[in-house]
């Protein structure tokens, strides 16, 4: 499961417009599209754009998920993943790469690398929901950064998409106490 929240995360944080780190984000289109799926699957395969496309429009969905949590609104995060789970067909499946053990996928009906792609990031944010993790889906709550992330901590306390972020938070907190200071 975790694995399938990561790759939720890495799509959603690719692939959707706003903000991140402090400065404006715009997704990639066209060729770079492409490229930016790859590296948020970490995968090397040979993808068409049309499927790039889908999983870009996947991602949009997906971030209304996450939106959804962090606004402790679990009643409007619930339908958005239902919905992508009806389209998808999503199904698990035992699979073994030789000389690995089984491991549990979720495939979608027609079994193409977009459609598989979207029933296990689906299933695996349906899974979350669900179960233990259902809190722990936010938006990164630095200014002008609307990145998304699981929270994987023990104390679930993270508020921040990465290090850098928190550390922009930490480090304007500290220039506006010193600057109190010296008035």
């Amino acid at each position: 499961m975790r694995a399938l929240l990561d790759a939720s995360v890495a799509l959603v944080n690719a692939l959707t417009d706003g903000e991140a780190r402090g400065r404006s984000y715009v997704a990639p289109e066209g060729a770079e599209r492409i490229g930016a799926v790859r590296a948020a699957l970490s995968a090397g395969v040979d993808l068409e754009l049309g499927e790039a496309d889908r999983l870009a429009d996947t991602a949009r969905a997906l971030r209304t998920v996450f939106e959804a949590v962090a606004a402790d609104s679990l009643d409007d995060a619930a339908p958005a993943l239902n919905s992508l789970l009806r389209e998808t067909g999503a199904r698990p499946q035992l699979d073994r790469t030789p000389g690995e053990p089984w491991q549990v996928h979720f495939h979608g009906s027609d079994d193409s690398y977009a459609i598989g792609w979207i029933a296990g990031c689906a299933t695996g944010l349906a899974m979350a929901l669900g179960g233990d993790y259902a809190g722990r889906l936010g938006v990164c709550a630095a200014p002008r950064c609307d990145r998304v992330y699981v929270d994987t901590s023990r104390n679930a306390g993270r508020q921040f998409c990465s290090t850098a972020c928190q550390n922009r938070v930490k480090a304007a907190a500290f220039r506006a106490r010193r600057a109190g200071d010296e008035v």
